[in-house]
């Protein structure tokens, strides 16, 4: 599928309340559906730590058949090394960094690490040890993905409106493989403009950084 959907790479890093030290939490995020197929917690912001959530991401996605897809970030050094950009072209992953002051690569990022600030990292906590933070990030990524119901696809997960895309997809294919394809036409076309309406939703990759001391 080239150009359909595109997914969207976020990365937020939080401070968690864990004695004096800093926890970082990275998220990658597929913009058609809002779902979060990747996400690392660790103790330090180390390229690897980045790259272990890009790595789950592209795994999670490798049958998906996306391409074009555009990587938005701003100018986080992670995602600036050499490492990272060299990933993102193995993928064939297009970079897009965003200008100094502006929010442009990454609201989307904002929006849901928002949300998981306020429902984990702040109502939860404080948070004494990391393995805590990775259980309740874990138990909430799973909840967000598959029973959270998101305004911008229509008020269902997001694991539940990839579903109905790829069955509105197998439903086209078996409808143009039938010998009867001329007199189903007007189903074959309204499936199609449904299909066509929701590859409009933008693609590409977003990365941001936010740190709170």
């Amino acid at each position: 599928m080239a150009g359909g959907w595109g997914t969207e790479t976020e990365f937020e890093q939080t401070t968690i309340e864990r004695l004096r030290a800093l926890g970082y939490v990275a998220f990658v995020i597929d913009v058609f559906a809002r779902r979060i197929v990747g996400w690392r917690v660790s103790s330090s912001l180390r390229t690897d730590f980045v790259l272990d959530a890009l790595e789950q991401a592209i795994y999670d996605r490798r049958d998906a058949g996306v391409t074009d897809l555009v990587h938005h970030s701003d100018r986080g050094t992670q995602y600036l090394s050499m490492r990272y950009t060299e990933r993102l072209a193995e993928a064939d992953i297009a970079p897009s960094v965003g200008s100094r002051g502006d929010s442009y690569d990454n609201a989307l990022a904002e929006s849901i690490i928002g949300l998981f600030k306020t429902e984990v990292i702040q109502l939860k906590g404080p948070w004494r040890h990391l393995e805590a933070v990775e259980f309740a990030t874990l138990r909430w990524v799973d909840w967000f993905n598959n029973r959270r119901l998101l305004e911008p696809i229509g008020y269902v997960p997001p694991a539940e409106y990839e579903a109905q895309y790829y069955e509105q997809r197998r439903r086209v294919a078996t409808l143009a493989s039938l010998p009867q394809k001329e007199a189903l036409g007007g189903t074959l076309d309204a499936i199609s403009q449904s299909l066509a309406q929701a590859a409009d939703r933008p693609a590409g990759l977003s990365m941001t950084t936010d740190t709170n001391a």
